[in-house]
């Protein structure tokens, strides 16, 4: 069977071989797993047992980005804690320069949800308890304490939110292709605006409602896409997760079809949610400009490399489409602070 592009099932199998003596039976098969559009991942099983493999992207690889080993030391971490996280099997080092590191880890079984309607389509109390359910395990995840779990050496969080603003510019400048009008004004006026650090914790970077498994009783059983683990502000976690919500209520495209009216909680709820899970007191503005900033230069750096054909699946044709709208919406959030 061919395996799909970036899938080396050969390197799999001999990790595996190495690292678990005894865990595959047969031969292995592969699949893409649609849906992302960062890193790669697939379903890899040896027709008795599956699990998934993650990689980085085929090329365009941005340094500070797409660390294979921080996903696979985060997920190892956090599986003794409240947090659902896919049990870690294996880290596999790259062999040679031309190779790329990947980890395997369990395959969880259950639905992601791509799009608001999706949840919509469960009906209000359904749909309403997997959504404040969300933002429950965003709460959690703020409240383990990293020491606790070894990952006290796992970020500086001295200085979190500086170092993000500079380092999500220079990963926009490093996926130049065409000119973005208003990006460099956002920029400027969140590194103006920079608020004190409202505390220190474990921070996902990329939290929302299709980086979780949700089982057939509705509970969330597994976060995925850990690549942007660090020590950080929390609220830069929240605004992040909030303004993902928003793109997916608004009819706009941005995120697939639109929930109907009512059908879920506002973001306003679900800051609402987590503040009775985690109070706080400061002004979530700053934090949700950031948010539409750093959203904004994850998609064009996909639409860079949908341009240099590196890119694997469906859908990267219109990613480039959606930047300019959120770096307006990122101006209107610092203009309205």
């Amino acid at each position: 069977m061919t395996a799909p592009m970036g899938l080396e099932l050969a390197r799999v199998r001999a990790c595996l071989d190495r690292v678990r003596p005894g865990l595959v039976q047969g031969e292995l098969s592969g699949d893409l797993i649609q849906g992302g559009k960062s890193n790669l991942t697939y379903r890899v099983g040896d027709g008795t047992t599956t699990w998934v493999v993650r990689r980085p992207p085929l090329g365009h690889v941005l340094r500070t980005a797409h660390d294979m080993s921080r996903e696979h030391r985060v997920i190892s971490a956090l599986g003794a804690t409240r947090v659902p996280v896919p049990a870690a099997i294996a880290f596999c080092e790259p062999e040679t320069e031309d190779a790329a590191p990947f980890y395997v880890m369990q395959d969880v079984d259950g639905t992601i949800y791509r799009t608001a309607a999706e949840v919509a389509a469960l009906g209000a109390e359904r749909a309403h308890a997997l959504a404040y359910a969300l933002v429950d395990v965003l709460a959690d995840l703020h409240t383990v304490d990293p020491a606790g779990v070894g990952l006290a050496d796992f970020g500086r969080p001295e200085g979190y939110l500086q170092r993000q603003v500079r380092r999500w510019k220079q990963q926009l400048d490093a996926s130049r292709s065409r000119e973005l009008p208003g990006v460099e004004d956002l920029f400027e006026r969140l590194t103006a605006q920079i608020p004190a650090e409202s505390g220190a914790a474990i921070v996902h970077g990329d939290f929302r409602l299709d980086n979780v498994i949700v089982n057939q009783h509705d509970q969330i059983v597994a976060v995925l896409d850990w690549e942007m683990a660090t020590l950080g502000d929390p609220l830069a976690d929240l605004g992040l997760s909030l303004v993902y919500w928003d793109l997916w209520l608004r009819p706009t495209g941005l995120f697939g079809e639109a929930a109907p009216v009512d059908a879920l909680p506002t973001s306003a709820d679900l800051a609402a949610r987590y503040a009775q899970r985690r109070p706080f007191a400061e002004s979530l503005d700053w934090y949700l400009a950031f948010a539409y900033f750093k959203i904004a230069v994850i998609l064009e750096g996909i639409h860079f490399r949908h341009l240099a054909g590196q890119t694997v699946g469906s859908g990267f044709d219109q990613v480039g489409a959606m930047v300019p709208g959120l770096v307006t919406a990122g101006l209107r959030q610092m203009r309205e602070a």
